[in-house]
């Protein structure tokens, strides 16, 4: 193989890895604007679940192309699910008060002594 024949290829490859970055970060800005709209879209009890699901759109774009999870071994991609996994279960844990607790009831940081803390001078 000659040197513009490499040199051509490279090209070639460079190109093919740039175009398809760029296609998923035009996905990705895509995503955001739609983000944007619908921040502003009255939908009631909808807001959160779509709200969710283009986030989860925006993940799994990020995951699956920057992160290189599509072509990854096996060992990488179950690396990944267990971390969602472990995220999920946290989130579950975090929440499981959430339906046990008084209307109206709030957490608050206690409030310290006011015990000698009288001015010195």
């Amino acid at each position: 193989m000659t040197a513009q024949t490499r040199s051509r290829t490279d090209r070639a490859e460079l190109w093919r890895l740039s175009r398809g970055s760029l296609v998923i970060g035009v996905a990705l800005m895509a995503l955001l604007a739609l983000t944007l709209v619908f921040a502003y879209v009255p939908m009631g009890a909808w807001n959160a679940p779509v709200s969710y699901a283009i986030a989860a759109a925006k993940a799994l774009l990020v995951a699956a192309f920057f992160m290189k999870l599509k072509s990854s071994p096996a060992l990488l991609t179950l690396a990944a699910l267990a971390g969602l996994f472990w995220l999920a279960t946290l989130f579950a844990l975090s929440l499981t008060d959430y339906p046990f607790r008084q209307a109206g009831e709030r957490i608050t940081a206690p409030v310290p002594s006011r015990i000698g803390t009288e001015s010195p001078l």
